[in-house]
């Protein structure tokens, strides 16, 4: 009767179920010498935590202050000066004008070849669409054949 009790104690542990007194209860069992052979492989994880539940730590522990007024006060200018300097160069900062017009920034030379770059390729972008329009048809004209069943 008490082994099916502690089978169950077990499955409900690995569960998260159990209670504290449970639990305690699986301690003192698997504390034993004489533990079922199936049971064995939870043994040790049990006489574990009886060992780490009475250990303490010991070692004193040095509590140091921070200098807090001389830290805190060199934040603080630090902080003021940053924000300083960033409207300082707000202030001051001056963007360069953009010129008025393309002809006062590129000469009428510039201009003229730019142009006529432009229409070379608008002449070959218009034979392209061209072309486009004629695929267009030709797909139109095979589903028409390809749909007649």
């Amino acid at each position: 009767m008490e082994l099916d009790k502690i089978e169950k104690l077990v499955e409900r542990y690995f569960e998260a179920t159990t209670t504290v007194v449970e639990e305690e209860i699986l301690r003192e069992y698997f504390s034993r010498e004489d533990i079922p052979v199936h049971l064995e492989q939870y043994a040790p994880m049990f006489q574990y935590f009886t060992v780490a539940k009475e250990e303490r730590y010991t070692k004193k522990l040095a509590l140091t202050r921070k200098p807090k007024g001389m830290v805190r006060n060199l934040y603080k200018w630090a902080s003021v000066a940053a924000v300083a300097v960033f409207f300082i160069g707000f202030y001051f900062y001056n963007p360069s004008s953009k010129p008025a017009s393309l002809a006062d920034e590129y000469t009428p030379e510039e201009i003229a070849s730019a142009q006529e770059a432009l229409s070379l390729l608008a002449i070959n972008f218009n034979k392209g669409t061209e072309q486009l329009y004629h695929l267009e048809e030709f797909q139109k004209n095979t589903n028409k054949f390809l749909t007649k069943e």
